[in-house]
């Protein structure tokens, strides 16, 4: 079977898999954000934290619930990483030392959902932090992700309310019936697949068949492994990610981690579909996410597999920095989720992806990874394009926009507009300022369009949270982890912010009957719209530093 057809049954397979679980998991998470009844864990949570399950709240008091949680969730995984020489399971001799700066940007990494890694993972952080820090918000910070779309579905679904749920509730919910069921089945998979999981804090040495010694890390991956996948997290036990044969051993486990990283947030558009009464809204939705998603692998796949660009290849195919387990179309899809997702996850150097291949992975995450994002959060980015669909499509008609029997009002459009337009300037600013500082500059591997990639690459995957790094370029330094720390933290928590205040907007307006003028949002010509805004906009905010970048070096 030639490579392309192996790419295309692979990817096949995929959407497959996923059209099977769309139903039945978008209807059991719908059940479990609408249902009344608390379990008998989820009450002694509530009497721990002191939540009343009974008490919802407003759209203010839902955002200074996640932002309250974030903050100590940082602050605790920062003395954490910061105090783990003292812990047990703590590693003999770390490679790279924790500095304050390098443990508040990891902190801040792993709570927004970012898992941006400026550090060497299997000899860096000792097994308790991994565990106890970094694995335990890969659940919480996904949670969260989930809980704010929930809270915007309710936006629209409600008729004159002034409360959008109850954030703690949300987040537990996410957490015990979603996430950890399905990361203990992935990680008991893994583990079949030859995931490695122990507790072994002295590396084992073994001799080669050559005669030289060699270094083998030990740990408990398997679980760190599920819920890095499931919760669009990202960050990697091991330096290499996804690549390493204890963290990704074989063919099918790389199919399983790629479907895991898609599975839930291509279901969320079922259950927005439910808990609006509208199944076909939810299948708009979900179609649009298909398309983009499809075509922007198909893409990558195919300029990997033509090796078009500056990077050195093997015959048909570009071999560099790809694993030989996988193979150039399995790498390019994994590639291509990842980026389309906040996931971050790597099982192939993306720095050494041809310089279209390279470009594609940069253009999902400029999308606002919404094709299907990461969980939670590309359901709302999603629901955001929709509503300034609809506004676009009310200004060629004359009428005042409506979706779901909401009015579009200058409030919710400038909400929405605010979402849409925060993170692409905190990345160009990002990117500026660190191309005019000569100190920072000096940190790129690469002078000319690939070293300008570099540091774009790093902070779009920082400010939309997605945490792969294009790599060449040395981000260790107090400069940038502060930059790029800032980068994760605004790219997280002013969209949730305008996320949650344009669901309590929406909330408060009654039901809008539709008319004949009103523009129907679940047939194809919706979908095609939705596509076609989100393309534009993005190449309108993208295109004149993409030119400069990977554009400039694939036409060189």
């Amino acid at each position: 079977m030639s490579s392309t057809l192996a790419g295309i049954v692979f990817l096949a397979s995929l959407v497959l898999a996923l059209a099977l679980v769309h139903v039945p998991l978008g209807d059991y998470m719908y059940r479990v954000y609408s249902s009344e009844r608390d379990t008998r864990v989820e009450r002694i949570v509530y009497r721990a934290i002191g939540a009343d399950p009974r008490a919802e709240q407003g759209w203010g008091g839902y955002a200074r619930s996640v932002l309250a949680f974030s903050a100590v969730s940082v602050l605790f995984l920062f003395v954490l990483q910061l105090v783990q020489g003292r812990l047990p399971l703590h590693l003999n001799d770390p490679a790279t030392e924790m500095t304050p700066a390098l443990a508040w940007n990891t902190a801040v990494s792993f709570v927004t959902n970012t898992n941006w890694q400026a550090y060497s993972g299997e000899s860096t952080q000792g097994h308790l932090v991994q565990m106890a820090g970094l694995a335990v918000q890969n659940f919480v910070s996904a949670a969260v992700g989930m809980a704010v779309a929930i809270a915007l579905v309710r936006g629209f679904a409600r008729r004159h309310a002034g409360e959008l749920g109850n954030f703690w509730v949300d987040l537990v919910r996410g957490t015990l019936r979603i996430l950890l069921p399905l990361a203990v089945i992935v990680a008991v998979i893994l583990l079949a697949g030859g995931v490695i999981q122990n507790f072994a804090v002295h590396t084992q040495v073994v001799e080669t068949l050559a005669g030289a010694q060699q270094t083998i890390p030990g740990g408990p991956v398997a679980s760190q492994e599920a819920i890095k996948e499931l919760g669009t997290n990202g960050g990697g036990f091991f330096n290499v990610n996804s690549a390493h044969p204890f963290e990704n051993p074989t063919a099918w486990t790389n199919w399983l981690e790629i479907f895991a990283l898609l599975v839930i947030a291509f279901s969320l558009p079922r259950t927005f579909g439910r808990m609006v009464d509208s199944r076909k809204q939810g299948l708009a939705i979900v179609a649009v996410m298909g398309i983009i998603a499809v075509a922007s692998i198909s893409l990558t796949m195919l300029f990997q597999l033509q090796a078009h660009g500056t990077v050195p290849t093997a015959v048909g195919a570009s071999m560099e920095g790809v694993e030989q387990r996988f193979g150039v179309a399995d790498s390019a899809v994994f590639a291509g989720a990842t980026t389309l997702t906040s996931t971050g996850a790597v099982n192939s150097f993306h720095d050494s992806y041809t310089s279209l291949g390279g470009l594609m992975t940069m253009v999902n995450m400029q999308l606002g990874e919404i094709a299907p994002g990461g969980v939670g959060s590309g359901l709302v980015g999603m629901l955001i394009l929709a509503v300034i669909t609809v506004f676009v499509a009310g200004l060629m008609v004359g009428r005042t926009p409506e979706y779901l029997g909401k009015k579009i009002t200058p409030r919710e459009i400038k909400l929405a507009a605010a979402y849409f337009l925060v993170t692409p300037l905190i990345v160009l600013t990002g990117t500026a300022l660190a191309m005019a500082l000569p100190g920072q500059r000096a940190g790129m591997l690469n002078s000319g369009p690939h070293g300008l990639s570099e540091v774009l690459y790093a902070f779009t995957s920082a400010a939309n949270n997605n945490g792969s790094a294009f790599a060449g370029i040395s981000v260790n330094t107090e400069w940038y982890n502060t930059a790029l720390g800032l980068a994760m933290l605004f790219g997280r928590f002013l969209p949730i912010i305008l996320a949650l205040a344009l669901a309590g907007s929406l909330a408060a307006q009654g039901h809008t009957p539709a008319s004949v003028g009103t523009l129907p949002t679940h047939r194809p010509q919706f979908v095609g719209m939705v596509t076609g805004v989100t393309l534009i906009l993005v190449a309108l905010t993208f295109l004149p530093m993409l030119a400069l970048g990977p554009l400039a070096e694939g036409l060189h």
